[in-house]
């Protein structure tokens, strides 16, 4: 039976996150799950596509820093856990030329002896800190996915990848501002410090009510919008490479790892 109660599954560790998870019993948002662990964003794709989309990180690597890369057709992932990528996220989007087709809680019936899953760091990962410095994160208060769009700020090309990066926001306070910036740049895992803050439409946010991906943001008195290189960024560049299937985590429906939020990059790839 599937569950969606959110404030249970936030006091539960990652194991038994892991465990409803895999057994299709959560399909909800990940933000505040197992604090002080790595969330990650996800991108599964064909092996003649992979070698390209790892450069393109690697050009990339604000908006879509590797924490994990797998095996070829091997859905195991023991540089960041107990993981099995077919079954261990919330929620899958399956992308065919380009195109939203699907999504799914479970991909074992998709997945080809050809595929590498590529783990991308997630700012839900700092979080917790922002948290714990007093810093609000309202949609976690509320049980909203944050909210997320595209930009205008153009990505480094690489062979059939290309286009603009996709960030979050998330509404602080003004006289917290720098503290955030300073607690998310100790993160370059999880995309560090923010790429603009202030108004959206100088990176062509257009409608700050209005999200690509998630959820309207409740700002208060006083609260300034900031926003973060997302991990939804390969999501916006399948319209340009368009292979055949692409499948994604579904945004706000991270893979909530077995690493330390604080461990650098180099330890989990």
């Amino acid at each position: 039976m599937t569950s969606n109660d959110y404030s249970e599954m936030l006091k539960l560790p990652v194991a038994d996150l892991r465990e409803r998870i895999r057994a299709g019993a959560y399909r909800g948002q990940t933000a505040g799950f197992a604090p002080g662990n790595l969330q990650a964003n996800l991108a599964i794709l064909g092996d003649g596509y992979a070698e390209d989309f790892r450069e393109f990180c690697d050009q990339n690597s604000q908006p879509c820093p590797l924490v994990g890369v797998s095996g070829r057709g091997d859905p195991a992932m023991p540089m960041l856990g107990d993981i099995d990528i077919r079954t261990d996220v919330p929620s899958y989007n399956v992308y065919r030329r380009g195109e939203l087709t699907d999504t799914v809680h479970d991909i074992t019936g998709l997945w080809t002896d050809d595929m590498v899953a590529f783990a991308l760091g997630c700012s839900f990962t700092f979080e917790r800190a922002l948290s714990e410095a007093g810093i609000r994160m309202k949609h976690i208060e509320a049980n909203k996915t944050v909210p997320m769009f595209r930009t205008n700020i153009a990505l480094n090309p690489v062979g059939p990848f290309t286009g603009t990066m996709v960030v979050s926001m998330r509404p602080i306070s003004r006289d917290q501002v720098n503290l955030a910036i300073e607690i998310t740049s100790r993160y370059p895992h999880a995309h560090g410090a923010p790429v603009h803050v202030g108004d959206g439409e100088k990176i062509g946010v257009s409608d700050i009510g209005a999200p690509h991906w998630g959820e309207p943001a409740d700002f208060g008195d006083g609260d300034v919008p900031v926003y973060w290189a997302c991990g939804v960024t390969p999501q916006n560049v399948l319209s340009t490479a368009r292979p055949e299937i692409c499948i994604t985590h579904t945004p706000g429906r991270m893979l909530v790892t077995d690493i330390p939020s604080k461990q650098p990059p180099m330890a989990v790839v």
